[in-house]
């Protein structure tokens, strides 16, 4: 599958990638020997494969959630921080 100039500097694009002039050439070969090597899968004879959604035989695992009683109280924990408001703890304004 031959990758057209235009369509490496779309993807750069995409990616937010500045390329050089060499490096497109070279990146373009690089994709074309990566799909080539793909395309392979291709020629894989899969009839009466099952899918493999996953390998190992996991499943979740729940539990009750319980909860602790704590030793400090509300007020306690509050007199350690530097400013509260409202019973809640503040802390800067994080963009």
């Amino acid at each position: 599958m031959k990758i057209t100039r235009e369509e490496i500097l779309h993807l750069a694009k995409l990616s937010n990638f500045k390329l050089e002039e060499n490096e497109i050439e070279s990146l373009g070969s690089d994709l074309e020997n990566i799909i080539g090597y793909i395309s392979q899968l291709n020629e894989l004879d899969t009839e009466g494969v099952e899918p493999t959604y996953q390998v190992f035989e996991m499943e979740n695992v729940w539990r009750e959630d319980e909860i602790k009683k704590q030793e400090a109280t509300r007020e306690e924990l509050l007199a350690l921080t530097s400013e509260s408001v409202q019973d809640q703890i503040k802390v800067p304004k994080v963009l």
